[in-house]
């Protein structure tokens, strides 16, 4: 089958056999390996990505499934050269050992701060609940998407009326 999507905000479209997760079709057909394949049950969230800006694991989705979609993969976190306040807080507070995990971190964490720009440690907790990192202990992802919202909410005031990553994805302004 042919399926098209918008991945990273550009329009891309491979040949898939149905049954095709979209996990695979975007490190194979798209070869974007940031988004990674842990433990194919849905249990580790090393394949979230965001579907049409929600978080999603991609190893329960098929590629067909996300025929005329919107994907965001790790590699679309970035804008140009400028890295987000997910990633620089990641990168700035340690959030990250292995990295195996990171990416869908990263992805859970700018959710998370499009819905909520200042949650509490109990609210990141819960969000990043379905994503198992085996490395950090959470204490520094926690601090990580901490200091994004606080990047985020210094970069707001700066510039007021700045497009969220949720309508950039969704092809909003």
């Amino acid at each position: 089958m042919k399926v098209a999507m918008k991945v990273n905000g550009a329009e891309r479209s491979g040949d898939v056999e149905p049954r095709v997760l979209l996990v695979d079709f975007l490190r194979t057909n798209l070869r974007l390996t940031g988004t990674h394949v842990g433990c194919d049950t849905s249990s580790c969230g090393a394949c979230t990505v965001l579907l049409d800006a929600e978080p999603v694991k991609s190893c329960t989705v098929l590629a067909v499934q996300a025929e005329g979609r919107s994907i965001t993969t790790v590699e679309g976190l970035a804008q140009g050269a400028n890295l987000s306040p997910i990633q620089v807080g990641f990168h700035e507070e340690h959030g990250l050992q292995c990295g195996f995990c990171t990416p869908g971190m990263m992805l859970v964490g700018a959710s998370l701060l499009e819905r909520n720009a200042k949650p509490t440690e109990e609210e990141i907790r819960w969000a990043i609940s379905g994503n198992i990192c085996r490395c950090t202990g959470y204490m520094n992802i926690v601090k990580a998407i901490k200091h994004a919202a606080m990047l985020r909410a210094a970069a707001d005031a700066e510039s007021p009326g700045r497009p969220t990553v949720a309508a950039a994805t969704a092809g909003g302004e």
